[in-house]
């Protein structure tokens, strides 16, 4: 299996499945989905300069919805993101 290693100031996020249903129980059509702005971070890069990475791997983050580049990496659809484009971790 093909790691993908971030470079300096870069995160790998792993994208968690949206919605399916609104609160009042319409299901949504898949080309109604929005994408979400959430997801599992499975690598990090060092930090830029001397600024240390601010995430750790296995936490969920939110981050800026044009701000991921998607890549397939063995048929896996991944997110490489700048930890800049992060605003915050969900517990």
């Amino acid at each position: 299996m093909t790691r993908l290693i971030p470079l300096a100031g870069y995160v790998v996020v792993k994208r968690l499945e949206g919605e399916s249903q609104t609160p009042s129980g319409i299901v949504l059509a898949d080309s109604a989905k929005e994408k979400p702005q959430k997801g599992e971070v499975v690598a990090v890069g060092p930090g830029k300069e001397d600024k240390m990475p601010q995430v750790q791997v296995g936490q969920t983050v939110l981050f800026k919805k044009y701000g991921p580049t998607e890549v397939d990496v063995d048929g896996l659809e991944l997110l490489l993101l700048e930890e800049d484009d992060i605003f915050g971790i969900l517990e």
